[in-house]
C-alpha cells in the first residue's frame, strides 16, 4: 500500500511538472470577442452621443477593424522574449479573433455612485451577446470593445470576471461582470484614439496581474520595493516612480522622471535588457532612442523583456516561469497555484 502511494505520487508530480512545461513551452491561445458600438447619424457617427468624434460610419468601420488586427499582432509580438534581439524567440501568446458583433447604437449606460458621468454599462452589453456560451464552450478569454468616451461617459480599461476574484484596471466590483467558472477579461478601446493607447489597456492589465501574484495587493506600500515584480522588474516603491533603472512599467521607462515620459533624452545606465532578480544582469547606456521615443514602441520593448518562454533565469536557484501564463491561462494558474518562480 504504502508503495503504491508513493508510485501514485512520483506519477502525479510528473504529470504536474509536464504539464507546467507543456504551458510554458507552447503559446497561450486567446479566443476574443470584438463588440463596436457606432452610434450613427445618417451615415456619419453621432457626435452628440460620443463628445468628440465624427467620423464616417465607414472610416470608423475601416480604422476599428484594422486596429484590431494591430493590436493582435503587438501582443504577439510583445510577448516574445527579448524579440528585439533573438530572431529564433517564439511568442507566448496567440489570439484569435473568433466573433465579431457590431451595434449601431450608444453604448448602454447607467448612474454610478461616485462618477460624475454615466458608466458603461458592461454586464448589459455581455448579457447581449449570450457571454456565458462564448466563455464556456467556445473558451472566450477576452472581450474588446470599441467605444468612445469622450467626457461623456465612464469606462474602464480592463475588467475581469473570474472565479478566483477581479483583478484588473477597474474598481474590482465583483457585480459588474456575469462570473462563470472560467475567466475572461473585458477591455474597453476608444475609437476617437489610436493603436498605442488600445495597447495600453493591455499593458496596465498586465501590471495588475503580475502585482497580484506577486502579491503587492496584500503588502505593505513600505515593502512594495522588495516585491519581485515592482521592486526588482520594474525598480519601483510606493511613490511608483523609478528607484532602481531596471525595467520600469508603461508609464515609466527607466530614465523617466514623470508620468508618460516616453521621450526622455537623458541616459541611464540599465540592466533592462539582461535582468535578472539578483541585479548582476549586464547593463547598458540607453535613453527614449532605444524605443524611438514613442510610446507603443516602449511599451512593446517593455512587455519583451518580461521572463516569458525559456527566459533561463533564476531566483534563490529557483527558475522563474513563463510570466504570460497569468495572460494566457490564469484559471490554469491559480488552480496549479503558480507563481512568479517554480516552487
Amino acid at each position: 500500500m504504502k508503495k503504491s502511494l508513493i508510485i501514485f505520487l512520483i506519477l502525479f508530480f510528473l504529470l504536474l511538472s509536464s504539464k507546467i512545461c507543456a504551458q510554458i513551452d507552447e503559446p497561450f491561445k486567446i479566443p476574443v470577442i470584438v463588440i463596436k458600438y457606432f452610434p450613427v447619424d445618417g451615415d456619419k457617427i453621432d457626435k452628440s452621443i460620443t463628445g468628440d468624434f465624427s467620423e464616417s460610419l465607414e472610416f470608423t468601420r475601416v480604422k476599428t477593424d484594422s486596429l484590431t488586427q494591430e493590436i493582435v499582432q503587438v501582443l504577439e509580438k510583445g510577448s516574445t522574449y527579448h524579440g528585439y534581439k533573438d530572431s529564433t524567440a517564439l511568442p507566448s501568446l496567440k489570439y484569435k479573433i473568433i466573433q465579431e458583433f457590431e451595434y449601431l447604437k450608444p453604448l448602454p449606460v447607467f448612474e454610478k455612485k461616485g462618477h460624475n458621468q454615466p458608466m458603461t454599462d458592461y454586464k448589459k452589453i455581455l448579457e447581449r451577446i449570450d457571454i456565458k456560451l462564448w466563455v464556456e464552450d467556445e473558451d472566450v478569454k477576452e472581450v474588446w470593445i470599441w467605444g468612445y468616451h469622450g467626457g461623456v461617459i465612464d469606462l474602464w480599461e480592463s475588467n475581469m470576471s473570474s472565479p478566483f476574484g477581479d483583478v484588473s484596471n477597474s474598481d474590482r466590483n465583483e457585480e459588474d461582470l456575469p462570473i462563470f467558472e472560467k475567466t475572461y477579461t473585458v477591455y474597453h478601446y476608444n475609437y476617437q484614439r489610436g493603436l498605442s493607447e488600445a495597447v495600453e489597456d493591455h499593458m496596465h492589465q498586465i501590471e495588475a496581474l503580475l502585482n497580484n501574484v506577486d502579491g503587492r495587493d496584500t503588502t505593505s506600500e513600505d515593502e512594495w520595493d522588495r516585491l519581485l515584480f515592482w521592486g526588482k522588474f520594474v525598480g519601483s516603491d510606493k511613490s511608483h516612480k523609478i528607484i532602481s533603472s531596471h525595467c520600469g512599467w508603461a508609464h515609466y521607462p527607466p530614465n523617466g522622471e514623470s508620468d508618460y515620459d516616453w521621450k526622455n533624452k537623458n541616459y541611464i545606465w540599465t540592466d533592462i535588457e539582461d535582468w535578472n532578480p539578483e541585479g548582476t544582469g549586464e547593463k547598458i547606456f540607453i535613453n527614449c532612442d532605444r524605443w524611438n521615443s514613442k510610446s507603443l514602441d516602449w511599451f512593446i520593448y517593455w512587455m519583451q523583456n518580461i521572463p516569458g518562454r525559456n527566459n533561463n533565469i533564476s531566483y534563490n536557484t529557483k527558475p522563474l516561469t513563463n510570466w504570460w501564463i497569468f495572460v494566457g491561462d490564469y484559471d490554469y494558474a491559480k488552480k496549479s497555484k503558480i507563481g512568479l518562480v517554480i516552487n
